[in-house]
């Protein structure tokens, strides 16, 4: 998904979106998972009050984050740079610890990036390399600018010769877990805490962290949002849907879910969910045990992944009930899908295209120029990262 300025219902320009992001309090946040689980996902409710801003339940809100403190001084630590030197990042005096904070992205390294570190550090051999799309692509993974700097030391450079390559901090999207008339005034998001290892140091997503760790209840963070025109609920509400959404793409379903009540939609609701384990990882369990309870929601498959000895995934409960799921779509349902886009996404798709073949009575080739066309209609939509 790319940037874009943000909405409003208003016609006149509102007064925050991309180029100044709205400092939003956050309201509340807890972890989803309960204990054991191997996974840390957060639930976070954000105030919209005094923005004008608004979304739509599929849109997606751009948070700002900063730096993690460690990050910021494990990387003062390799270039021995002093962080309380005062530097000017757009014609604004700050030190060169707040620069590195809320700046600059200190994770990502990239072959542009890394080749005009080659370049000011006059490093042939790495220049070199960096000639290499994958050998770029090897060494960056896992790497930020702290593993980098201590292979390739920077002797010699100053403050504003890293400024003068590294990325700007960027804001990063999230799904939105909410629909604004069922919560008005509020934005919530759905969070899975990215950890791991890698080269002898603890590693941790960027803006991930910095929601789950960093940004306290009753602080701010700049936000604006993301109109996503292609994942959106049919207009008429009597039309079904169905939705693939497993781990945190669980998240644009709970605000589809709400739209759907807060309209007075009369379609069926159909949803397909996964994670690790039942016990530990059933996200928003006893919200979608509501719905189910209330006629709200018609069905719900789940796959438990490691619940059991063979892995269960949500494209297997998609096969085990292809002929139900062919007659939803042939009836008009809208087919939507979010999360991983390198491996769930894909093997959703080829299920799809699988049962449009075997129930539809067609060829693969047809059957994928069935789907592709349900695209281009936007009954099947998309929102993976």
């Amino acid at each position: 998904m790319s940037d874009t300025e943000a909405l409003s219902q208003s016609d006149s320009e509102p007064a925050y979106g991309k180029s100044n992001p709205f400092p939003a309090p956050l309201l509340k946040k807890y972890n989803l998972n309960g204990e054991g689980s191997a996974k840390e996902t957060f639930h976070a409710e954000i105030s919209l009050v005094g923005s004008e801003l608004s979304y739509e339940a599929g849109d997606s809100l751009a948070v700002v984050p900063e730096n993690a403190p460690d990050l910021v001084a494990d990387f003062l630590q390799a270039t021995g740079l002093d962080g309380t030197q005062s530097v000017t990042i757009d014609e604004r005096s700050m030190t060169l610890q707040q620069a590195l904070r809320d700046k600059f992205d200190l994770r990502i390294v990239t072959k542009v990036v890394l080749t005009k570190y080659a370049k000011l550090r006059g490093n042939d051999e790495l220049l070199e390399n960096c000639g290499d799309r994958e050998w770029v692509k090897e060494y960056a993974w896992g790497r930020d600018w702290v593993d980098v700097v201590k292979e390739f030391p920077g002797e010699g450079l100053v403050a504003e010769d890293y400024f003068s390559f590294l990325r700007p901090l960027a804001a990063r999207l999230y799904s939105i877990a909410s629909s604004l008339k069922a919560h008005p005034g509020e934005v919530h998001l759905t969070v899975g805490a990215v950890r791991y290892e890698a080269f002898g140091r603890a590693k941790k997503g960027v803006c991930s962290t910095f929601i789950t760790d960093m940004w306290d209840e009753g602080g701010t963070a700049g936000v604006y949002f993301h109109h996503n025109k292609n994942f959106k609920l049919p207009k008429d509400g009597s039309v079904p849907i169905i939705m693939v959404g497993p781990g945190t793409g669980i998240a644009p379903f709970r605000a589809f879910i709400e739209e759907r009540i807060a309209t007075g939609a009369s379609g069926k609701n159909w949803l397909f969910f996964g994670d690790q384990h039942e016990a530990t990882d059933y996200l928003y369990q006893s919200e979608w045990d509501s719905y189910l309870a209330q006629g709200h929601l018609h069905r719900v498959d789940l796959a438990f992944s490691r619940d059991q000895e063979n892995k269960i995934y949500v494209q297997d409960r998609m096969r085990e009930n292809a002929a139900e799921l062919w007659s939803w779509i042939s009836d008009g349902a809208y087919f939507y899908v979010c999360g991983d886009a390198s491996r769930m996404a894909q093997d959703v798709h080829q299920a799809l295209i699988d049962i449009a073949a075997e129930y539809g009575g067609m060829e693969e080739s047809d059957a994928a120029a069935y789907v592709k066309q349900m695209q281009k209609e936007k009954r099947y939509g998309r929102d993976v990262y």
